[in-house]
């Protein structure tokens, strides 16, 4: 093969046989406008079409890369929209052709005004999720997400395993690719299955052959309405059109796809081979030697919020702020460079393409280019009008599915066109010691002579960090970890007649505040001792009988998730249990299940992605008539539904006085010490907290820490007396446990809600959640709640005591009820006025 001439960039097609056209009609650009044409050594695609506004190979202007992205997005606006701004596109589309054409003599006034052109999304698109490919469209996706203003991740080939694990969401192959595998791993599953419309972005479409993978995988999960496939090239043949239209017509979904340019490819049968040959032949002039550049550690994690990554699904929104802080902590160590790269890596694209813009702002006199690594293996050949002519090779840093290997940042290193410095931003949260040395991407950077500014940046985790003592509660982090937001800052107590109207006119969810806290008096401190001494074996003795069925139910490996916050200190004396009878460790979390909104759904997907779900069991002090264990049933359905994982719904309780569960300690209806205080016993933690303005979408529900109680805080002395009495009770509890079998479990039969409807009528209240069955729940009503009536069973009083004291110091009416179902019922006040006071307060 005789050597080819490349200053015309169609040389080496024409050499080679490839040939690509443009379908005029069907483009807003030309195909050639958008891609050269470059080599590499692989069988199952010789050729590699590197994208002239993509920026991940060739660095680019900032502002083209951006213009190009917000166009595709405008696109598929339109096709979900069709009145959305044709105008704007021809326009924005002619301004672009003119740039890449290099017909404009000022290009930086020309990209500014095509970026007014092309603003992010002035609203959202209801029911669409975007999903970019890895590694090359990551940053495209996300530009085409902004214009959409719709949830956003995606595909990566990076593992998510240990504290940082997410359960897959899906995967399938690229099989032309030179990594193969990808998966999802958004970490809200139910934002992707509950879309109506996925919206999947790649920078060029060849066959369609991934895309017709990713949409049979992501339909058999979830079978959506429509599928809008976009991509900056589409090159397909006439029969990959009807195998996407076939495709469509199987599942009985709408597939179309927009584009840039578009186009075909002819590739002759020899061209791997003749690919190969050229590569063989081609040869380049050594380069000289350059000095080493400097690498200079630019440690933003203190001064940068941490990055939570699109893999894991971000809301829409462009990441403005993040990237102008960043470019303001880089700016002053760029301010004599006139030549500046920012280059990200691998799937790290958008937020190093915003700072790059930002630092284009910023740096007026420089010019600032961008690109990023790549995993991709390159023939490299310094001749003008090849768009690969310099290649840096370096080790990966990051744990990814097909394991460690080399990776190649392009185009920084030839003679003219090196820069003065080149801004490395790598994934959040990667070690400096990984970026640095010998073999590392500052080391190969600095090689090319340019000056190094390496970027550290803290990563988010994918889903939140849950809280230990003693930083959160008084609790060993041995006992438990919450699964809970930390609210300690937050004001959001109410006084009780505030809260209780806002509650009962439908202004607030009782889980939207708090009521106050209080520092139990020296007379209410000695009656819980006293009914601790009086009721610790008996609490024992439920303690080891729940424990027994749940171990017998589950088996050792069962995963204990207490309902906060009254079934935390349950959880903890079954774990205490598991250890001493049986020398078990158990795992134990406290969650957040509010009424009428279900249980913590970021909770229960950091449960699914840690633990297998059937081997979780959900614990809570007690029952009263039944809602919670109801709300639970419906809300691990609603789970199911939503993200596709079934949890057990069954609910283990230390006392069911209302019938409502089979596993359980005990049906009497006693007093529970801990239901006598609130924080004091519970850990110095609030009730949970479910208020939109502090807990977004990925958070955990919320509680405070009330360490300013640390004096009263009485959490762990209830747990050293109720473990005392272990040894004690052992030996009956097994006895008990080996006489019977999961068979024999009663089941339950609500008698407890029929009684809470009869009273409801009985006194005209006419509402069952103004009714609080059971000494736990009446407990709380006097506590939280505005207290209408007392309702006790005759004999009873020995259980009552600190509610008999409670009523007395709040003016309550305490009336007998011959065989009431259960010891006591607080009623709250059905009809409350601001001015309402005394008894009927």
């Amino acid at each position: 093969m005789n050597p080819v001439d490349l200053a015309d960039g169609a040389a080496l097609a024409d050499t080679l046989g490839i040939v690509v056209e443009t379908d005029a009609e069907r483009s807003l650009l030309p195909v050639d406008l958008l891609v050269d044409l470059a080599l590499r050594r692989n069988p199952k695609r010789a050729h590699l079409l590197v994208s002239r506004v993509l920026a991940k190979h060739v660095p680019t202007e900032p502002g083209i890369v951006i213009a190009a992205g917000h166009l595709l997005g405008l696109l598929v606006r339109q096709e979900l929209r069709p009145a959305d701004g044709p105008d704007v596109v021809a326009d924005a589309a002619a301004r672009l052709r003119d740039l890449l054409s290099d017909d404009l003599a000022d290009r930086t006034g020309s990209i500014t005004e095509l970026g007014k052109l092309l603003p992010p999304a002035p609203d959202a698109l209801p029911d669409v999720v975007t999903i970019g490919y890895a590694e090359t469209a990551t940053g495209l996706g996300q530009l085409v997400a902004e214009m959409l203003g719709t949830y956003y991740l995606h595909s990566t080939r990076h593992t998510a395993v240990g504290e940082d694990a997410v359960r897959p969401y899906g995967r399938f192959e690229e099989a032309h690719s030179h990594a193969t595998s990808h998966q999802l791993i958004p970490t809200r599953h139910s934002a992707l299955r509950g879309a109506r419309t996925v919206v999947l972005v790649d920078d060029e479409l060849s066959t369609g052959a991934t895309v017709i993978n990713t949409i049979r995988e992501l339909h058999a999960v979830s079978a959506h309405e429509r599928y809008v496939v976009a991509s900056l090239i589409d090159l397909r043949s006439p029969d990959d059109d009807a195998a996407l239209a076939s495709l469509a017509a199987e599942l009985g979904c709408g597939i179309s796809v927009v584009a840039l340019g578009v186009g075909s490819i002819h590739l002759p049968a020899d061209l791997p081979d003749a690919a190969a040959a050229f590569i063989d032949q081609a040869s380049d002039t050594p380069e000289s030697a350059v000095a080493t550049g400097r690498v200079r550690v630019v440690d933003a994690t203190g001064r940068v919020p941490a990055i939570r990554s699109p893999r894991f699904g971000v809301d829409a929104g462009s990441a403005t702020e993040e990237a102008s802080s960043i470019a303001a902590t880089l700016r002053s160590g760029l301010n004599d460079t006139s030549r500046v790269l920012v280059l990200g890596t691998e799937e790290f694209m958008a937020l190093p393409l915003a700072v790059a813009h930002e630092l284009e702002q910023q740096l007026p006199s420089a010019s600032v280019l961008f690109s990023t690594s790549t995993r991709s293996p390159i023939f490299v050949h310094n001749e003008a009008g090849y768009p690969i002519r310099s290649s840096v090779t370096f080790g990966s840093h990051d744990a990814t599915l097909d394991g460690p290997g080399q990776r190649f940042a392009y185009n920084v290193a030839h003679p003219d066109a090196r820069f003065g410095a080149v801004v490395v931003l790598s994934e959040p949260g990667t070690a400096a010691d990984a970026l640095t040395g010998p073999g590392s991407i500052s080391e190969a950077i600095a090689g090319s002579g340019a000056d190094v500014h390496l970027v550290l940046l803290r990563a988010q985790s994918p889903y939140p960090r849950p809280q230990e003592g003693p930083a959160f509660g008084s609790y060993s982090p041995d006992d438990v970890t919450w699964l809970l937001k930390d609210l300690s800052t937050a004001q959001l107590e109410a006084p009780v007649a505030e809260r209780e109207l806002a509650i009962q006119t439908g202004r607030a969810s009782y889980a939207e505040s708090l009521p106050e806290e209080y520092e139990p008096s020296a007379e209410y401190s000695a009656l819980f001792r006293e009914a601790l001494d009086g009721a610790k074996a008996r609490v024992a003795h439920a303690v080891g009988v729940v424990t027994e069925q749940v171990l017998t139910l589950r088996g050792p490996d069962v995963v204990l998730v207490s309902l906060a916050r009254a079934g935390t200190p349950l959880g903890i004396l079954m774990k205490r249990w598991a250890r001493a009878v049986h020398g078990i460790e158990l795992q134990h979390y406290t969650a957040s299940i509010v009424r009428g909104m279900g249980i913590d759904t970021t909770a229960l997907s950091y449960l699914a992605s840690h633990h297998r779900p059937e081997n979780v069991m959900f614990v809570d002090g007690w029952t009263g008539k039944g809602a919670i264990a109801r709300e639970l049933a419906a809300a691990v359905e609603r789970f199911e539904q939503t993200d596709g994982v079934r949890f057990p719904s069954d609910l283990a309780v230390l006392a069911d006085p209302g019938h409502c569960v089979s596993i359980f300690g005990t049906r009497e209806d006693y007093l529970i010490p801990s239901a006598c205080l609130n924080s004091t016993v519970s850990g110095l933690v609030s009730r949970t907290v479910f208020n939109r303005s502090l807990i977004g979408p990925d958070d955990f529900h919320g509680a405070k820490f009330y360490d300013s109680l640390t004096a009263s805080d009485v959490s762990n002395v209830f747990l050293s007396a109720v473990e005392e009495q272990f040894g004690q009770v052992r030996d009956d509890v097994l006895a008990l446990q080996a006489a019977g079998s999961t068979a024999d479990l009663p089941q339950p039969d609500w008698s407890g809600w029929a009684a809470v409807e009869k009273i409801s009528r009985e006194y005209g209240i006419d509402n069952v959640n103004l009714v609080k069955p059971g000494v736990g729940e009446t407990t709380r009503v006097l506590l939280r709640r505005i207290p209408w009536k007392i309702l006790v069973r005759p004999g009873a009083e020995e259980n009552l005591q600190h509610i008999l004291l409670l009523a007395a110091q709040r003016g309550v009416d305490v009336v007998e009820v011959p065989d009431l179902p259960y010891s006591s019922v607080g009623l709250i006040h059905p009809v409350l006025s601001s001015g309402t006071t005394g008894a009927d307060a």
